[in-house]
């Protein structure tokens, strides 16, 4: 089937659940991509000045300009939205296509979350109804249980503060947790010099002011510095449970199953509810359903349920859908308040 006439038959599909056709703009402000992906995001949108001085880029992100024209019309509530077009980026990989056509749907500002959830699954496997093709899998993972897991271990609260930080980042997270399970970054001179100034601080007037700051104000720092100096058995302990966390795959009808399983062995206090899942059949239509820990870390702004479609046609795989939650990315482009939000796109 010819791109353009697939287009049209998902953009049907999406529309009869209920989604409101948008345009949205091809160019939008830079600093609203760079603000928001950081300055190595630079490399991989086309950008130019206008002739006011303001830096332009044609879209990088079809998520994005869609969370941007909702805060800038100051919408206010549920909104099923849904839109078609090309979006622009570069790639280290040169036989990545600088164009990316895509069909995507959202609902924003809705609280009823997980049932927005199931719907956004579920126009796409209706729309998936429009593709051909022999098998495929369903992958669903979300990323609040690992930030729950976080919360939960005993550790600094600046590492934890690392570690989610970073959980976007494959290769510098796995070097995150070599370091805490050597110690690596942690200098004992440095600790001792700490430990004396802080005995020292304590002898003084706790609202004395240095350099701006109440000695308490200085001696809380201080005291969280120095709690971070932990034993080494500890730290890989704690990486151990991560990494052991983000081996977890399985059937989607097994994912609380293999999660409580995990947490009792590890003796951290958190339960899942099968419930939790927007899925819990393991085969729908052609497809597989997997739940993976570690799927999701592909983009920053993934909050909670994220999910993947890859289909087998004419003995390729293919990646035709993906998806997810991101409450904090309207609030990440400037709104005073988190708003709700989930989708997915079609890449055609």
């Amino acid at each position: 089937m010819k791109s353009k006439n697939l287009s049209e038959n998902i953009l049907r599909s999406v529309k009869s659940k209920g989604f409101k056709y948008i345009d949205l703009p091809s160019v939008i402000e830079a600093d609203h991509i760079v603000q928001r992906s950081g300055e190595n995001f630079r490399k991989f949108i086309f950008s130019f000045i206008d002739q006011n001085g303001s830096e332009l880029c044609l879209r990088p992100d079809l998520t994005i300009v869609s969370c941007l024209r909702y805060l800038e019309n100051k919408l206010r509530g549920k909104e099923k939205i849904f839109y078609s077009g090309q979006a622009y980026r570069k790639s280290d990989n040169k036989k990545n296509s600088i164009i990316r056509n895509q069909v995507g749907f959202e609902i924003l500002g809705s609280k009823d979350e997980k049932n927005d959830d199931k719907e956004i699954i579920n126009t796409s496997l209706k729309a998936l109804k429009n593709l051909k093709y022999s098998s495929g899998t369903l992958t669903i993972g979300n990323v609040e249980i690992f930030k729950l897991l976080i919360s939960k271990l005993e550790i600094p609260a600046r590492w934890k503060l690392r570690l989610l930080r970073h959980f976007w980042r494959d290769e510098y997270f796995n070097d995150l947790l070599n370091r805490l399970e050597t110690n690596a970054d942690i200098d004992p001179v440095e600790v001792a010099v700490d430990k004396k100034r802080y005995l020292n601080l304590l002898k003084k007037n706790q609202s004395t002011m240095i350099a701006g700051r109440s000695i308490e104000e200085i001696l809380k720092r201080f005291d969280a510095k120095m709690k971070d100096p932990r034993r080494a058995s500890k730290g890989k302990k704690v990486s151990a449970i991560i990494r052991s966390f983000l081996k977890i795959k399985c059937p989607i009808n097994n994912a609380a199953k293999e999660l409580n399983k995990f947490f009792k062995k590890n003796k951290i206090n958190l339960v899942v509810d099968q419930k939790y899942f927007p899925i819990s059949s393991n085969k729908v239509s052609k497809l597989n359903v997997m739940f993976s820990t570690s799927f999701g870390r592909q983009l920053e702004y993934y909050s909670g349920m994220v999910f993947k479609i890859d289909i087998k046609s004419n003995s390729k795989i293919i990646n035709c859908c993906a998806g997810g939650r991101y409450d904090g990315l309207i609030s990440d482009l400037g709104s005073k308040k988190q708003i709700p939000a989930v989708g997915a796109a079609f890449n055609l």
